[in-house]
């Protein structure tokens, strides 16, 4: 799915979008999609201006193709040494038609909140992507409440 909705930064991520000093959760998604595994430390090898390339890079699978070769290229020069190549995403929870993941099912229970096919219905693809990866280890807990609340979930 292409469109400027999967370019965006959320309101929860505001915290560091200035300088984009962490990865965006549409870098993020695109990534995943175009099987890359960048870590933070590459992120902070790379230009702020290529940073937002990335954040404005096109999701078309032929585009994906491209990001995929441009940052494994670019990355091998990096002293972190290159990003890591991984399967593309070819199936996820998070995608439409999908069945709410359990995993965001539980923390969103852990929170109290009842979250109902209805409402996951109501999500695009990278508020549902955000969703699921602010659930799992790693990321700051502190943001699922607040992209809940962003996405109308919780008031």
């Amino acid at each position: 799915m292409s469109g400027d909705q999967y370019r965006r930064i959320f309101g929860f991520e505001a915290d560091f979008s200035d300088d984009l000093r962490c990865i965006p959760m549409a870098v993020r998604r695109k990534l995943d999609l175009a099987g890359v595994k960048l870590k933070l430390a590459h992120w902070h090898g790379l230009s702020e201006a290529e940073r937002r390339e990335l954040l404005a890079w096109p999701d078309s699978a032929d585009d994906l193709n491209g990001l995929r070769s441009w940052l494994l290229a670019r990355s091998a020069d990096l002293p972190q040494g290159p990003a890591r190549s991984i399967d593309p995403l070819r199936s996820a929870a998070w995608l439409p038609g999908e069945a709410i993941p359990d995993v965001l099912l539980e923390s969103c229970r852990q929170l109290g909140v009842s979250l109902g096919a209805e409402h996951w219905s109501r999500l695009d693809e990278l508020e549902r992507f955000a969703l699921v990866k602010l659930c799992h280890p790693g990321h700051e807990q502190r943001n699922l409440p607040r992209a809940l609340k962003e996405f109308g979930l919780i008031s």
